[in-house]
């Protein structure tokens, strides 16, 4: 996936977390479904225009570029609720009363289920590099069915297909 909904390479965004990244991630995503949606639209009016004789008017012009000012103002709310997010991260959304977010002693209960899932497949993808002993880890660890919820047997499963 290209990046553009921000630039990567800024000095600001060297050091980002994984919940971080995962929020860059979605919120390209969001651009991404934003652009080509409105991409579809203005084919729909290009086509709508062609049935009717109409495709060299100015009227299609006047439409896709309306369709681009809406899908612009779109894209820079979510650049904008984006960039609210990762200075929030930054500043509030490393620890709680109970000290530094770390799995599985200080778990983030804030992130929601996909990012909790990104962050056990991290840690048990660090604890070692055997898939055997990373799965049984796993298998046992009671924590991460109640943290991950339906996720768990995703990451089981995942964790399972290394060990082929």
């Amino acid at each position: 996936m290209v990046i553009d909904i921000i630039d990567p390479d800024a000095p600001e965004y060297q050091n980002l977390t994984e919940l971080q990244l995962a929020m860059i991630r979605a919120a390209q995503t969001e651009k991404n479904a934003i652009l080509a949606d409105a991409a579809e639209e203005k084919e729909k009016v290009f086509l709508k225009l062609l049935k009717n004789n109409m495709a060299r008017s100015t009227v299609l012009k006047d439409r896709s570029a309306a369709i681009d000012d809406d899908a612009d103002r779109k894209v820079e709310i979510v650049r904008e609720d984006l960039l609210h997010r990762l200075a929030y991260e930054s500043l509030y959304g490393d620890e709680n009363e109970n000290g530094k977010y770390r799995y599985p002693e200080n778990p983030n209960y804030n992130l929601d289920y996909p990012q909790r899932f990104l962050v056990v497949r991290d840690y048990y993808m660090h604890v070692t590099t055997n898939p055997r002993a990373r799965l049984k880890a796993y298998g046992m660890d009671s924590l991460a069915r109640t943290y991950l919820g339906e996720y768990y047997q995703t990451l089981y499963d995942l964790l399972a297909s290394y060990c082929e």
